[in-house]
C-alpha cells in the first residue's frame, strides 16, 4: 500500500494492470507524462514489494539489435486493506466447502458449522504441530490462541488472566444479516481450534456484545453460555 501512494506510480500501475500485453519502460513513462529514468524508479519500486514482474523480451515479436528491453506486468498479488479487519474470504470458503460437503438430510447451516469446526480444528493442529508447547494451561493457551484471533482481525482484548473479548467482528456486515448463521460458523470455528490446540482448559462462549464479536473465550470451569437460534 505504501508502494501505491505516490499518484504517479499508482497510475502506471493501473496502466499495466489494464495493458493487453507487457509494458515497455517507455509506454509507462508516456502514460503518465514523465521521463524514462523517472518511470524506471518507480515501476522497479513495484517490482520489488510484489506488485509487478519484470522480464526481458522483445514485444509483440519485434527484432532488435541489442538487449531485449525491459516489460513489466502485473502478479497475481492481491492487495486488500479493510479498517476494521474482515475475514469475508475466511467465511465465503467455509460456506462454499458446506455446499461441497453437504451430507444427506444435513441442512445447509448445519453443513456450515461442521466444516466450520472443520476447519478451526485442522488450523489448531497445525498451530500445535508448529509451536509445539507442551501442556497448555488456560493463561498461556489464551496468548497463544490471542495470536491467532489478532492475524484474522478479531482484535482481542485481555480483560483478566483468564478471559479473552474479542472487540471485532470480522464477519461483519454479514454476521449482522443473518447472525444465528454467521455467529453458529464463528462459534464453531474458534471452540474447534481450541480443541485442535488441545487448549483443554479453554472454552468458546456465546456472549453477544453490540458492536463486537459474539464470542468469549474463557476458563472452561464458567461454563458456556447459549446462543437461541443458533445453528447447528
Amino acid at each position: 500500500m505504501a508502494a501505491l501512494e505516490d499518484e504517479l506510480r499508482r497510475r502506471m500501475y493501473a496502466f499495466i494492470r489494464h495493458s493487453p500485453a507487457p509494458v515497455t519502460r517507455d509506454e509507462a513513462a508516456q502514460s503518465v507524462g514523465i521521463s524514462r529514468k523517472l518511470a524506471a524508479f518507480h515501476l522497479d519500486k513495484l517490482v520489488e514489494v510484489g506488485l509487478l514482474r519484470a522480464t526481458y523480451a522483445q514485444p509483440d515479436g519485434i527484432r532488435r539489435v541489442g538487449r531485449a528491453p525491459k516489460l513489466y506486468q502485473p502478479t497475481g498479488l492481491q492487495v486488500q486493506v479493510s479498517i476494521p479487519p474482515r475475514e469475508h474470504g475466511l467465511l465465503a470458503e467455509i460456506l462454499l466447502d458446506a455446499v461441497r460437503r453437504q451430507r444427506p438430510g444435513e441442512s445447509g447451516p448445519q453443513s456450515a458449522v461442521r466444516v466450520a469446526a472443520d476447519r478451526g480444528r485442522e488450523l489448531g493442529q497445525a498451530e500445535r504441530e508448529r509451536l509445539k508447547p507442551g501442556r497448555l494451561g488456560t493463561e498461556r493457551a489464551l496468548t497463544y490462541i490471542a495470536d491467532m484471533l489478532e492475524r484474522h482481525g478479531f482484535e482481542p482484548a485481555r480483560v483478566a488472566p483468564t478471559c479473552l473479548q474479542l472487540d471485532n467482528c470480522p464477519f461483519h456486515p454479514l454476521a449482522a444479516k443473518d447472525p444465528d448463521l454467521v455467529c453458529g460458523i464463528n462459534h464453531a470455528f474458534l471452540s474447534a481450534y481450541c480443541q485442535g490446540l488441545e487448549a483443554t482448559t479453554v472454552e468458546a462462549r456465546l456472549v453477544p456484545r453490540p458492536g463486537a464479536c459474539c464470542v468469549e473465550l474463557g476458563s472452561a470451569s464458567k461454563g458456556a453460555a447459549s446462543f437461541p437460534g443458533r445453528a447447528g
